[in-house]
C-alpha cells in the first residue's frame, strides 16, 4: 500500500461525534460539523440495522455514526462490509486535542493517541491503516494558565468566534477531500 495522499482513492469519509441534542455544538462533535458542512442541502440515507447515515457526494460516501464515540467502529466496521471498502480507502475525520485549534494534520497508519473514538475503530477494524483528518481543538495556552483536561475541553460548547474558524478548517478539509482537477 502506498500511503501518500490521494484523494481520488477514497471511498468512505467518516466523520467522528457524539449523538444527541447536548453534544451538538461541542469541540469533540468537529468530525460531525464536517461532515455536515459537506453534505449541507443533501439528503441523509439510512440503511436497516446499521449504525450510521450516509449520504454521497462525487464519488464519496459521506459518513455519520450513530453511535458514541467510544462505540465508532461499529458504524466503521458496517460501513466498510455494506460499501465493501479497504481500509486503506477510509479516511476518519476527528477533533484532536494535542493539535492547535484552528489547524489540522492529515495521517495514515497512526495510533489513537487516546482518542475513544479511534480507538474503537482501530480495535474493531483490526488495524490503524486508515487515513485521519485530525483537527486541532486546543488553543494555545498562556503559560500562566494551568492546561484543562482533554475531557472537559472536548464536551465545551464551541464559542461564536471559534465557530467561524472551524468553518474556514471545514472549507480546507473539503479541499482535501474535494480537489479541483
Amino acid at each position: 500500500m502506498d500511503n501518500k495522499f490521494n484523494a481520488y482513492n477514497l471511498k468512505l469519509s467518516m466523520g467522528l461525534g457524539n449523538p444527541g441534542h447536548e453534544y451538538e455544538h461541542t469541540y469533540h462533535n468537529v468530525g460531525y460539523g464536517v461532515i455536515e458542512y459537506l453534505t449541507q442541502k443533501r439528503r441523509k440515507k439510512r440503511l436497516p440495522n446499521t449504525h450510521f447515515s450516509y449520504t454521497k457526494r462525487g464519488g464519496l460516501i459521506l459518513i455519520k455514526p450513530l453511535t458514541f464515540m467510544n462505540e465508532a467502529g461499529r458504524a466503521a466496521q458496517e460501513a466498510v462490509r455494506v460499501f465493501k471498502t479497504k481500509t486503506e480507502e477510509i479516511v476518519v475525520i476527528h477533533d484532536d486535542s494535542d493539535i492547535e485549534f484552528g489547524t489540522y494534520k492529515l495521517q495514515f497508519g497512526r495510533g489513537s493517541a487516546g482518542h475513544r473514538g479511534v480507538a474503537s475503530i482501530i480495535k474493531t477494524l483490526g488495524t490503524s491503516s486508515f487515513w485521519r483528518i485530525r483537527i486541532g481543538i486546543r488553543k494555545k495556552s498562556d503559560k500562566t494558565k494551568k492546561r484543562i483536561k482533554a475531557s472537559e475541553l472536548v464536551l465545551a460548547n464551541i464559542v461564536k468566534d471559534d465557530a467561524a474558524i472551524l468553518t474556514k478548517v471545514f472549507k480546507e478539509t473539503e479541499k482535501i477531500l474535494f480537489p479541483q482537477k
